[in-house]
């Protein structure tokens, strides 16, 4: 099969167009013909070397975490899909590889595609979906009337969760460009700031939960957002002693996290704020839970572009640059 490979980690490395054998199937897992492949900033991070910490990765590796497709085998202890079956994920860690012609899913993770969407829309959901609902639902357990700030509202994460806040019944607030603002209003945001011309943290008051995506600089600022009890929800660091432990990391790499997340928690603490680092985890029953809610019309995905897959490396390329409004997606087949 063709995939696309990576040969070192390096800022300066593009993936490698070559021809990989079909991926060996455990009797969990399910073999997923690709159709189209999500493109994410976490793709361009392991490929910098960002996360060899707490990913260490192999060499070559074939990169992608966002798949839609159509099942073409079972392992024998999988019961819950048959060949045929439309479906889509965000492959678990240690068994990505989406930027290729097949993929194996553990069947856990893995759910049927939603009737309503194509191919490509499809593999824009998985991770920024799942990583919107293990922040907003099942870490900071976002009610109706609390108030949350999305950064980067326009962004891949940013588009989803504004629309998951305004499911819940939330009041959102977000940051965007002069040039985004209409989008993110459409999407459901009540308050939207132009970062380039405004300071969020001279705006808003009284927060319940913010959800940071951005720098450290950003991420102190946020506590100044949030009311006494809120939460500092970060998908971008730094990593705290929880995910330490729960991700088993060796001795060394948790005291490293204890330092690198020390000033943050400690700041946080002094406030009455709870802080949390978030690497969201594959899950097909919570994509399932996903998939109702765009079936039904309460979220809908936003992408920018869809590039052929021959365009693999453009398509990485242009996510890192970071201007992407919403999704990327590489169309496999």
């Amino acid at each position: 099969m063709k995939a696309y490979v990576l040969d070192n980690y390096g800022k300066r490395q593009v993936l490698r167009e070559t021809d990989v054998p079909v991926p060996t199937l455990r009797r969990d897992e399910v073999l997923v013909e690709v159709h189209a492949a999500g493109v994410n900033l976490l793709d361009a991070k392991i490929k910098n070397g960002e996360f060899k910490l707490i990913l260490p990765y192999r060499m070559p590796l074939i990169l992608g975490h966002d798949v839609a497709g159509v099942v073409a085998k079972t392992g024998p202890d999988v019961r819950d899909f048959k060949p045929g079956d439309e479906v889509y994920a965000r492959v678990d860690d240690f068994r990505i590889g989406t930027f290729a012609e097949f993929v194996p899913v553990k069947a856990t993770s893995l759910a049927l595609k939603p009737k309503n969407l194509t191919m490509e829309e499809a593999a824009s959901i998985p991770l920024v979906g799942l990583t919107a609902w293990q922040a907003l639902i099942e870490t900071a357990k976002l009610k109706r009337g609390q108030k949350v700030f999305i950064q980067a509202g326009s962004g891949g994460v940013g588009t989803f969760a504004i629309q998951l806040a305004k499911h819940l019944g939330a009041t959102v607030s977000t940051t965007t460009s002069s040039t985004n603002l209409a989008l993110v209003s459409r999407l459901g945001a009540d308050v939207a700031i132009d970062y380039k011309t405004q300071d969020f943290e001279r705006i808003l008051l009284d927060h319940d939960v913010v959800l940071n995506s951005q720098d450290g600089k950003t991420l102190e600022k946020s506590l100044q957002v949030l009311r006494r009890g809120g939460r500092l929800v970060s998908i971008s660091g730094p990593p705290d002693p929880q995910f330490g432990k729960d991700i088993a990391a060796p001795a060394l790499v948790r005291g490293i996290m204890r330092l690198l997340s020390a000033g943050v928690r400690r700041k946080a603490r002094s406030r009455g704020i709870g802080y949390s680092f978030l690497f969201m985890k594959a899950n097909g029953d919570q994509l399932r839970e996903i998939t109702r809610l765009i079936e039904a019309g309460a979220i809908r995905p936003v992408i920018d572009r869809v590039f052929p897959f021959g365009s693999t490396n453009d398509a990485l390329a242009y996510v890192e640059a970071g201007r992407a409004k919403g999704k990327v997606v590489v169309k496999v087949k």
